[in-house]
């Protein structure tokens, strides 16, 4: 596997929500995500979303019934959640404070790590799981 080279991401998360539309008001709002592009469904769902956040990247889209849908579950479904998006922000502090501001639920409360870096970590209004911090694993990079 190759080192990183660009500043674009390689690895990008993908999720689904009941209420796509909902959902990305609410991770610009809470997690100052931006829109990068969005892509209307049916019935006012969402087909697909690009979400950005520095050079980071997530892809949205609604829970819909199709080959890939049905290898999914969504994280109430199945009491918790089998993965978690850790997003590297400037300031953790401020963003702390932003997100439970709009409502995320802090799960474990904003501290200083032992390895390095502050961090917390917080459930979306659908029960995703997200840990904000200031450890960059990239070596040399800082943290």
């Amino acid at each position: 596997m190759a080192a990183r080279t660009s500043t674009g991401a390689t690895v990008i998360p993908a999720m689904q929500y009941r209420d796509a539309p909902a959902a990305i008001e609410w991770l610009c709002t809470a997690f100052g995500f931006e829109r990068h592009l969005i892509v209307p469904g049916e019935n006012g769902t969402i087909a697909h979303a690009q979400l950005v956040c520095g050079n980071g990247m997530i892809m949205v889209g609604s829970v819909k019934d199709t080959e890939y849908g049905r290898l999914l579950r969504q994280p109430r479904d199945v009491g918790g959640e089998t993965q978690t998006v850790y997003v590297v922000v400037a300031d953790v502090d401020a963003h702390y404070a932003r997100a439970k501001k709009a409502g995320a639920e802090i799960v474990i409360d904003i501290k200083n790590e032992d390895y390095g870096g502050r961090d917390y970590t917080c459930r979306d209004p659908e029960g995703h799981i997200w840990t904000f911090g200031s450890y960059d694993p990239w070596p040399g990079d800082g943290n």
